[in-house]
């Protein structure tokens, strides 16, 4: 019932933007913590960066300070990635997750039940 779809994801190259979305359904999605995640080939899956409830925001990779931001629309149920000044390593399928543990601050990544399908992130010229 609970479902989360990303959307944005394609072909950009190096030094561009890209925004991804992650639309909620059958949830309110303020109500949850949000993150994250990416998958690139032959490697784990790995939390990139959190929302939580209250809105603040947690960079579990150094990798990504800087570059990109997490950010969500109440009114329209939505989280969404900016991505700048993107490099090839970050090529991956990018999924957004929800995670409705207690309290305010964010949790660690293992927290996060809920998952999109995914969407694909190429970095290439």
């Amino acid at each position: 019932q609970v479902q989360l779809v990303e959307s944005g994801g394609g072909l950009v190259q190096p030094g561009g933007s890209l925004r991804l979305s992650c639309a909620a359904s059958g949830f309110t999605l303020n109500y949850y913590h949000i993150g994250w995640f990416r998958q690139a080939p032959g490697k784990e899956r790995e939390g990139i960066l959190c929302l939580s409830r209250s809105d603040d925001s947690t960079a579990y990779v150094d990798s990504v300070k800087g570059r990109f931001t997490i950010s969500r629309d109440n009114a329209k149920n939505t989280v969404y990635l900016q991505m700048n000044s993107l490099k090839p390593e970050d090529t991956a399928i990018y999924y957004c997750a929800a995670s409705g543990t207690y309290g305010n601050r964010c949790p660690p990544p293992t927290a996060f039940a809920s998952w999109g399908q995914g969407t694909q992130v190429t970095v290439s010229s």
